[in-house]
């Protein structure tokens, strides 16, 4: 099973479009540093015994199943220790960011493709290739995941980290409210608009939509401009401008934005994804973008019989264009002083076992191929629905440039309080595109002349 990745032709074109794809049938110390503790040192291989630390890169949503993780490691080896940190995901890149500069880094630590570039580019980082491929994991990986991480760290073709899971783009929605509505399934960006306006009942406090304009906003902005838009390369003809900017991706952008305060809640200006879903799960909004990582939150809250997760809508051509969810992992940095331990720990939650149970529980998309092939992935009605829309020819990805060191940066901080300006009316959508596009056409320049 593939999924249709477009993009130009030029040598960071064929670097970045390592497809995040499921294959067939979703085949898919309180710190131990080096030296003086910043990120400059190269640390040790260690004994293989004694304490690692282990921060998770999505602390609290995930920390119940990294601790049930944990444990089952410690069981099987006795002689190691893991304390687990967890960090918020919006948090986690400055304070690694942090410690590389002033010390204090984990041994291990969760890394996706979207933070990887920029920490590798600063030296922070093991390569684990040779560890992999003498290990158990050897083989049993997602080779498409795998790529997509190896492209994502830079220009030097090393694996800075090992897959565990991928995401997809998810447009959940209450089954419940459409059908007392009358309104048919939102399949299609007109579809889903109509139903947006018709669940509104700013009076009685419902709402057809939640817009996520906090922490996050730009790449579920992304995904929706380049849904409506059809556009499905990131980067021109010549690799060095991007699209984003380009007229049909602002008009897209204008009529998303124009949703705010219209049909959703005006507290949605300074959502991130936690308030986000917990305001979709109290049960008077109609729709949420998300992605398949919060599936199991709405089952609890709702029950799996009141709404559906399924694929993005499609455009008038019947076509499914989606930005590129990051690949998440576990690396390991360069300053550990126990990287024999830290390598164990690693091997043990990327193994088959561990990697279903996290899995299953984040209801995301293994990167083990035998966890791929478990039960609970049938079950789980969005990822199978995922599954299909990505192995029928009906969906596209729009490759984001993970590789870039300031690709974080630059769709983040730099970019999120001028997306609040575009929802509050305050700046127009070309305006916040234009700059947008500026900041990413200096960075590729950069990054190719880098890469000469």
């Amino acid at each position: 099973m593939k999924i249709s990745i477009l993009g130009n032709s030029t040598g960071r074109g064929r670097r970045t479009s390592a497809a995040v794809a499921l294959g067939a049938m979703l085949a898919l110390t309180a710190t131990a540093c080096g030296d003086d503790g910043s990120g400059g040192g190269d640390g040790a291989e260690g004994s293989g015994k004694g304490k690692i630390v282990f921060w998770d890169n999505n602390g609290g949503v995930r920390t119940e199943i990294w601790k049930e993780i944990i444990a089952d490691f410690e069981k099987a080896n006795p002689d190691i220790d893991v304390q687990y940190v967890g960090i918020a995901s919006t948090e986690y890149q400055s304070k690694v960011d942090t410690a590389i500069q002033g010390g204090g880094l984990p041994d291990v630590g969760g890394i996706g493709a979207s933070m990887l570039a920029g920490f590798a580019a600063q030296g922070a980082l093991t390569p684990l290739d040779d560890r992999l491929d003498a290990s158990s994991l050897s083989g049993k990986l997602n080779k498409d995941m795998v790529e997509s991480l190896r492209a994502a760290g830079g220009g030097d073709d090393k694996l800075y980290s090992v897959p565990t899971s991928a995401n997809n783009g998810v447009l959940y929605y209450r089954t419940d409210l459409f059908k007392k509505a009358g309104l048919a399934e939102p399949t299609t960006w007109d579809r889903f608009y109509t139903a947006a306006e018709k669940l509104t009942d700013k009076a009685g406090n419902k709402f057809g939509y939640t817009i996520r304009g906090g922490a996050g906003s730009i790449a579920q902005a992304l995904d929706a401009m380049y849904g409506q838009s059809g556009i499905t390369s990131f980067w021109d003809s010549t690799g060095k401008k991007t699209t984003v900017n380009d007229p049909k991706n602002v008009q897209a952008l204008e009529k998303y934005a124009g949703l705010f305060k219209k049909v959703t809640p005006a507290a949605d200006l300074n959502n991130d994804f936690t308030k986000m879903v917990a305001q979709w799960d109290s049960g008077e909004i109609g729709m949420l973008n998300h992605n398949l990582g919060s599936y199991q939150d709405h089952v609890k809250a709702l029950g799996a019989d009141t709404f559906r997760g399924i694929p993005q809508p499609t455009g008038p051509d019947g076509k499914r264009v989606q930005v590129s969810n990051p690949v998440d992992g576990i690396g390991m940095f360069k300053s550990s002083k126990n990287k024999e331990a830290a390598w164990k720990f690693i091997e043990f939650a990327a193994s088959a076992q561990s990697n279903s149970k996290f899995n299953e529980s984040a209801g995301q998309v293994p990167a083990h191929l035998d966890a791929a092939k478990d039960g609970w992935i049938s079950e789980a009605e969005p990822t199978k629905l995922a599954a299909a829309a990505l192995s029928d020819g009906s969906t596209s990805i729009v490759q984001l440039p993970y590789y870039l060191p300031d690709w974080n940066t630059i769709s983040k901080a730099e970019s999120e309080p001028s997306f609040q300006k575009v929802l509050l009316g305050d700046m127009s959508a070309k305006s916040f595109l234009d700059g947008l596009a500026e900041k990413l056409n200096a960075a590729q320049a950069e990054w190719d002349e880098q890469m000469g």
